[in-house]
């Protein structure tokens, strides 16, 4: 039971909207919060009524319930291994009416446990996922415990969260994921066992400058060449919103990655 007055809990929670307002949050007003990796990788994710989509290392369910809006019907489970955020997803897609079932379950852990909260091997048809990409070799992990813990990687993260992905997914099902730009090397690396026919769309924070995330899809067992889709710029040579990412960001469209 918690001790943290009602009144104190309810101020530490923060009440956003996404994609134009047709999606609205709840989330910590401190740590870790969704942004436009969340939104982006929703509009990322190739999907279709009836598929079974699991959201690894889901936070408070941002990026499963924007693709949940964008394609009705799908089948959504949100992973989340911090119960306090766990509880926020639930309460979230309770709130915008999207059918979710939430399993509180560490990503790396072993596939008894997966099965135990339905995602048995071989039974998802895409998996989306913004997993910690921050190098703990390079960058200051935060003070904030759950920042830090959304945020900072150590080698073994990637591999173990691509992983499983790849145990859940029949084959030929989708793993759609955001990554650090410059850590594009440790991506091909990680899904080089079990995944192919890849697709990689780069995003710029503004034409000139060097990409800072890499949008990412693979298919387990594909075998397809890699392709390079063109690239999402979040703002023009202004400094304004780039008008085609708005669009993205408001839940008006998806990025080519999306497309089959």
């Amino acid at each position: 039971m918690s001790c943290v007055p009602m009144s104190d809990a309810a101020a530490a929670i923060s009440e956003d909207a996404f994609l134009g307002g047709r999606l609205r949050l709840y989330q910590p007003r401190t740590g870790h919060r969704a942004g436009h990796d969340a939104m982006l990788l929703a509009a990322a994710t190739a999907a279709r009524p009836g598929d079974r989509v699991a959201d690894l290392g889901a936070g408070v369910g941002a990026a499963g319930l924007a693709l949940a809006r964008r394609v009705e019907g799908i089948a959504l489970t949100l992973v989340e291994l911090d119960s306090n955020l766990a509880e926020l997803a639930r309460r979230n897609a309770a709130a915008n009416a999207i059918p979710a079932d939430i399993a509180v379950l560490d990503v790396t852990a072993g596939a008894t446990a997966f099965a135990a909260a339905g995602l048995a091997p071989d039974s998802v048809d895409v998996v989306l996922t913004n997993p910690p990409f921050n190098d703990s070799a390079r960058h200051r992990a935060s003070p904030d415990a759950a920042r830090a813990s959304a945020h900072m990687a150590t080698p073994a993260t990637l591999e173990a969260w691509v992983h499983a992905a790849r145990r859940i997914l029949r084959s030929g099902g989708e793993l759609t994921m955001i990554w650090r730009a410059d850590g594009l090397a440790e991506v091909l690396a990680a899904l080089s066992r079990g995944f192919g026919s890849l697709a990689i769309q780069p995003v710029h924070g503004e034409p000139g400058r060097p990409a800072i995330r890499i949008l990412v899809r693979a298919v387990k067992g594909g075998r397809a060449p890699i392709k390079i889709l063109a690239a999402v710029m979040l703002a023009d040579a202004s400094g304004a919103p780039d008008r085609e990412a708005a669009v993205v960001l408001t839940g008006q469209g998806a990025l080519a990655l999306s497309a089959p």
